[in-house]
Parts: structure tokens; sequence; C-alpha cells
């Protein structure tokens, strides 16, 4: 698996994987999220590839201390294979020593990614 930055070919893939969350399901809601990643380098959208399929989308906001996960998506089929766990590990990566902070959408995902890691 590859975590790489979001081009806007992948577009219409990330905008798919982004709407597993519940507030993304309204296309209206769902276009303003991808102009914001698009446009404001702040936030910063990131997409899980294996083989030469996209199976995940991981979303943040950079400021000085934090890297916030607002969107975090596994496509179904490749769900509880480690691919959030994954996302998480690579966005943590690229941004250390940047502490990572959760909204209250992704704070149980990655709840669940943080235990999965700690009993492995």
């Amino acid at each position: 698996m590859v975590l790489t930055r979001y081009k806007k070919a992948n577009e219409k893939i990330a905008m798919g994987l982004l709407s597993f969350m519940p507030r993304e399901q309204n296309l209206v809601v769902l276009k303003k999220t991808m102009e914001r990643y698009a446009n404001d380098p702040g936030w910063q959208l990131y997409l899980c590839k294996r083989d030469d399929d996209c199976i995940g989308v991981i979303g943040i906001e950079l400021d000085d201390h934090t890297f916030n996960v607002h969107h975090i998506c596994v496509d179904p089929s490749f769900r509880n294979e480690g691919v959030g766990h994954f996302m998480v590990e690579k966005v943590q990566d690229f941004h250390e020593p940047l502490a990572l902070s959760t909204t209250s959408e992704t704070k149980d995902f990655l709840a669940k990614c943080w235990e999965k890691q700690h009993t492995i």
C-alpha cells in the first residue's frame, strides 16, 4: 500500500470514498469539502492505493502544533484489513512532530485504529 497526496485527476474516486462519511453524503456539502482540500493549503487529502486501486482516503487540517483528522474512509471491500491504521500511521510519519487530533466524526474510528495498533 502507498499513501499519496490527492490530485484533481482522482476527484471522482476521492468524492466516492468521502461519501461514506455521514456528513459528506449530501452532494453540495461534498463539493464544498473537495473545494477546501483543493484550495486551502492547510487542508490536505491523501489517497491510499493498493496496486492500481484507490481503497481509502484521509483528510487533515494542519496548524502549528497538530494535524486534525477530519475525514477517514476505507472502501467497504477493504475494511478490517488495516487500511485505516496504515493511513493514520503514514500521515503521522509525514507530519511528525505534530500531534494527531480528531473531530467528533473521526474520533471513534481513530480510537479503533489506536486500539488495534496496541494489541498487536
